[in-house]
């Protein structure tokens, strides 16, 4: 049963820090719905072919209960969930949401393994994952964790990055041990910004929207404090 307070509204502003509701963006060949679960608001993403209604949802993070009522309230079929990296805060409701849709799991290969869910379908940078007749092409990020995997999306009108945890509004995401940070940025560098322009839409694990022609002019100031 569809959750009493689960709307969706298609006024897509990305900021969701005063709804319980979602937000759906729609481009002309696919659309986007930004979801804020759990207690550290991570987003949760169903992006949905429009030809065929094919649904991927990114993250099953938290709030398993949402989730499956912001589904059962779009139209379409789910076809499979992707769990961006292995960090627990990005898995809390992918179990259950696995068991009540069926969906198949998708994560890099890297971070499968501590993923408490089985895997089904492990990714590789450059693979490319089909939702009806949309492609999403894997990239993997390494620094945050090992094996994180973004997902850039040709939706028609401009490039789409969903980037998990390893870059944000303001910077690239946590890291912990020696060398990671320079490893993170190199990566997100060569990969986001050398490969796509200052119109592509950044959809990140946690917060606001941001796209790369915001983000691009401070990279010399991330690079310079080190975080």
């Amino acid at each position: 049963m569809t959750a009493p307070d689960m709307t969706v509204s298609d006024d897509y502003t990305g900021d969701l820090s005063e709804t319980s509701g979602a937000q759906r963006r729609t481009t002309p060949r696919a659309t986007i719905t930004k979801l804020s679960v759990g207690p550290m608001d991570n987003n949760a993403y169903v992006v949905t072919c429009r030809e065929t209604g094919d649904r991927l949802l990114i993250d099953a993070a938290n709030d398993p209960d949402r989730i499956l009522a912001l589904l059962e309230t779009l139209p379409g079929t789910l076809t499979a969930i992707l769990t961006t990296h292995q960090h627990f805060d990005h898995w809390q409701g992918l179990a259950q949401v696995r068991e009540s849709t069926g969906a198949p799991t998708l994560a890099g290969r890297i971070d499968a393994p501590e993923i408490p869910v089985d895997t089904e379908r492990l990714i590789d940078d450059g693979d490319v994952i089909e939702v009806g007749n949309l492609r999403l092409t894997a990239i993997h990020l390494v620094g945050h964790t090992p094996g994180s995997i973004a997902l850039a999306l040709d939706a028609g009108d401009r490039t789409h990055l969903f980037t998990g945890d390893s870059l944000f509004p303001g910077g690239v995401g946590k890291t912990w041990q020696e060398g990671d940070f320079e490893i993170l940025l190199g990566d997100v560098t060569t990969k986001l910004f050398d490969r796509y322009d200052d119109e592509t839409s950044v959809y990140p694990g946690h917060g606001l929207d941001t796209t790369l022609g915001t983000e691009r002019p401070h990279l010399g100031e991330w690079r310079e404090r080190g975080w």
